[in-house]
């Protein structure tokens, strides 16, 4: 995915794959466990064949499959639906053996995605939690209206068809202007609160130029929250009382947080509620954060522990540091995953897994909320290929994605 840093194209392969050495900054000293978990990774349904989608198209050129969402409806179904980059949503049914994938909504023809500029697409999907009840789910992609443009909407199943969206009905929540055609955010999830919240990058290029990090007056930067039961001042949406800067001038109410270059994945563990994400960075850390309401996470003045792009400048007051780093030694470009509370593998049960896109790595990290630091970082066996996403199914179990010119993009997790 993210293959602009600030001095153009990563070459993948030139990462070094040295241990974790340089993760104890911020840290005060503490031991992290870094030995190798039993816990590998296996491909989650090897004969699957995907609807419409072919290794080359019209014209012979190779078109790469590139799964970026995975995720459930909660309605019962146990369906599995896997969105591509390109605007293709599938369902799947959990179970072994041949099966083809059912498109549940194909929205390629309003999707923007070109390989040069990957970093736009359809980046994100979430459906309501009573979506049983009211078929609606919630969509945030890049428009071919007009250029670097980003939608966040709502959107309902065919209320003739409910097994597959209606293809007509959209409702735009945000339209966003991006400076940039990277750092675009794109993930989208329902809290345990029952409100949706929206990672958006801080408009893209390098550096931040026109300093969104720390500036609450835009969206950019920020993760938003937003009540999607109800309208109020000619919105499509209300803004949730509780928002840290409502009734406050000079600032967006819908931010819930703030000083966040790029969340490449967001997530809140089911059985806690902790709030997950992954900010990608830029000169050399990557970092885990915990997301609370009305938190600063630094950027552009920081990046993970350290002064950002050098020196010593200090930490924003009341700056939340980040529940983990890892340095550009270990990989250049953090996936955001999901807390496993499944039954499959219990030793990776309350383990934050995640991952790196360009070494194609995989962790899980294990969070001790008593000491309030990471007691545990351990590699997961893994093909060593750009991870994309994570997501989950119904019974909470994990999934992670690759791009694929085989077919071969969905994987699953399995005890040695």
């Amino acid at each position: 995915m993210r293959l602009l840093f600030q001095s153009g194209l990563v070459a993948f392969g030139m990462i070094a794959a040295s241990p974790f050495a340089c993760f104890a900054q911020g840290l005060a000293g503490a031991k992290i466990d870094t030995s190798d978990i039993a816990v590998k990774s296996v491909q989650a349904f090897p004969e699957l064949q995907w609807a419409g989608w072919s290794p080359e198209d019209d014209r012979g050129r190779q078109q790469e499959l590139r799964p970026i969402v995975v995720t459930h409806a909660g309605d019962g179904s146990g369906r599995i639906f896997v969105a591509t980059q390109r605007g293709v949503i599938h369902t799947i049914r959990k179970r072994n053996g041949p099966q083809k994938t059912k498109i549940f909504l194909d929205m390629q023809s309003s999707v923007r995605y070109a390989d040069n500029e990957n970093e736009e697409g359809f980046l994100g999907l979430a459906f309501h939690p009573n979506h049983r009840q009211n078929g609606e789910f919630y969509v945030y992609y890049t428009t071919t209206e007009e250029p670097h443009t980003s939608i966040v909407a709502r959107r309902r199943v065919d209320k003739d068809h409910p097994s597959v969206a209606d293809p007509n009905f959209e409702e735009q929540l945000l339209r966003i202007k991006q400076p940039f055609w990277n750092h675009n955010g794109g993930a989208v999830a329902f809290g345990p609160d029952g409100y949706l919240y929206v990672a958006l990058g801080d408009g893209g290029a390098a550096n931040d130029p026109h300093k969104n990090g720390q500036d609450t007056s835009t969206l950019f930067a920020s993760i938003l929250r937003l009540d999607v039961d109800r309208k109020a001042d000619g919105k499509a949406y209300a803004i949730p009382s509780d928002n840290p800067f409502v009734g406050k001038d000079g600032h967006r109410e819908e931010i819930y947080a703030y000083g966040l270059r790029n969340v490449w994945g967001m997530s809140f563990d089911s059985q806690t509620g902790d709030f997950w994400a992954a900010d990608v960075g830029q000169n050399k850390w990557e970092e885990v954060n915990l997301i609370e309401s009305g938190g600063n996470y630094g950027w552009n003045i920081r990046e993970a522990f350290h002064a950002f792009p050098g020196g010593n400048a200090p930490a924003p007051e009341g700056m939340i540091e980040p529940v983990f780093e890892y340095d550009h030694k270990v990989g250049k470009s953090i996936t955001g995953g999901f807390v496993y509370r499944g039954n499959t593998v219990p030793g990776l049960v309350g383990h934050y897994v995640y991952a790196d896109y360009v070494s194609g790595k995989i962790w899980a990290l294990k969070y001790d909320a008593s000491q309030s630091r990471a007691v545990a970082n351990r590699l997961i066996e893994s093909p060593k290929s750009p991870v994309i996403s994570f997501g989950v199914d119904e019974d909470q179990e994990l999934y992670f994605t690759m791009p694929t010119k085989t077919g071969a993009g969905l994987f699953r997790f399995e005890a040695k």
